[in-house]
């Protein structure tokens, strides 16, 4: 597709899709450290626990990954939280993901992966704080 408008709009949707999977991956961390959102409250877990310390990386990681800070250190960590999401909450119940519910935390897992080589596009605090290429 030479000539075409559409590479141009790469980058800016690459920061887009940061974005939008930094918002739902911060929810999951709010539910499990806050329990919201749900309808029950009583679901939070105890902060000093495996699900509290993925609740706070989720929450911290996925507000530095919104706003694209530190994004390709961060997203190390979340992708590598995902990967052992998967492994010790999900690959025991089934092999399959779609069995084992655990297909989220796969797509995750190489979303963020992903954004370890990208990095966080052109609207990110990491773009804003490089030198200019003049």
């Amino acid at each position: 597709m030479s000539g075409s408008p559409l590479p141009s709009w790469a980058p800016y949707l690459l920061s887009l899709v940061r974005i939008v999977a930094a918002s739902g991956f911060i929810t999951h961390g709010t539910q499990k450290l806050f329990g919201l959102p749900t309808v029950d409250p009583r679901t939070a877990v105890e902060l000093m626990s495996r699900s509290g310390l993925a609740g706070v990386v989720e929450v911290v990681g996925g507000a530095l990954l919104l706003v694209g800070l530190f994004t390709r250190p961060v997203a190390l960590l979340c992708s590598g939280q995902m990967a052992a999401a998967y492994f010790i909450a999900h690959a025991p119940r089934n092999a399959w993901p779609i069995l084992n519910g655990g297909e989220l935390a796969s797509v995750y897992c190489f979303l963020f992966l992903y954004f370890v080589a990208a990095g966080g596009g052109p609207l990110s605090i990491d773009a804003m704080m490089r030198p200019s290429r003049r």
